[in-house]
């Protein structure tokens, strides 16, 4: 890929470069793992809580389990985001059951077994990237609640398998720029989200033609910058 030319992006950066990332973990007390995740402008606070009892239909199993809730906070975005409170937007349930799937990918559920995860990830401030920055963040989160339950010996062993990052990537006049901020986000002609391990294993690829198609190759290559900084991302869960 080393003859795609350098694009000139909105923010300056190189095609293939991620926005700055701050992940600042024990952001809060009361959480068994919270991070507040920074990827450019986009804000988040991912946070994970975790209850004895599992869901009626593993009730038995001898497994764990992990939910997801997002949310993007009123003051998130201009204009004002109304509160969603009983009734859902299809985006918002569809960007949850992102998280949590991502998120359960992760984990070994017999190491967790009579626990409940509970996921929430709050949009503190928009500029493209939540889904993707709320796993990221996320997982970081997850990490430090599993670290605490191996602590306080409610556990045997960690039950995190692998390790898990997301990032998007559109292509931008036919070429691939990598984890876009919201001005890019409605400038691109293709959009995808990628979650993948630190094996290089694909949990989920969500990709979109919003303004045209896109080749076989040209998918090719926005995997191969979506690992390249998702490879970038894995390593703030080494810290």
């Amino acid at each position: 890929m080393s003859d795609l030319p350098i694009l000139q992006r909105t923010d300056g950066r190189d095609w293939d470069q991620l926005r700055p990332v701050s992940l600042q973990r024990a952001f809060t007390q009361a959480p068994a793992g919270s991070v507040l995740s920074k990827f450019g402008n986009t804000q988040l606070i991912c946070t994970v809580s975790i209850e004895e009892g599992v869901p009626k239909f593993l009730a038995g199993s001898n497994q764990g389990w992990l939910t997801a809730e997002y949310r993007m906070m009123p003051a998130s975005t201009i204009p004002r985001q109304q509160r969603e409170f009983m009734k859902l937007s299809g985006r918002t349930q569809e960007i949850q059951r992102l998280i949590g799937r991502s998120l359960r990918a992760a984990l070994d559920m017999t190491a967790i077994a009579n626990y409940t995860f509970s996921v929430d990830v709050d949009v503190l401030q928009a500029d493209g990237g939540t889904r993707t920055g709320g796993i990221t963040g996320g997982f970081i989160a997850l990490q430090d609640a599993c670290d605490r339950l191996l602590s306080e010996g409610k556990i045997s062993r960690s039950p995190i398998k692998n390790s898990v990052a997301a990032v998007s990537v559109g292509l931008l006049d036919g070429k691939p720029i990598l984890d876009l901020n919201y001005q890019e986000d409605v400038a691109v002609s293709v959009d995808l989200n990628v979650v993948m391990d630190n094996t290089g294993k694909l949990i989920e690829v969500q990709g979109t033609g919003e303004s045209d198609t896109f080749s076989r190759s040209q998918l090719n290559q926005m995997l191969d910058v979506a690992e390249k900084g998702i490879h970038e991302l894995l390593q703030y869960s080494q810290t």
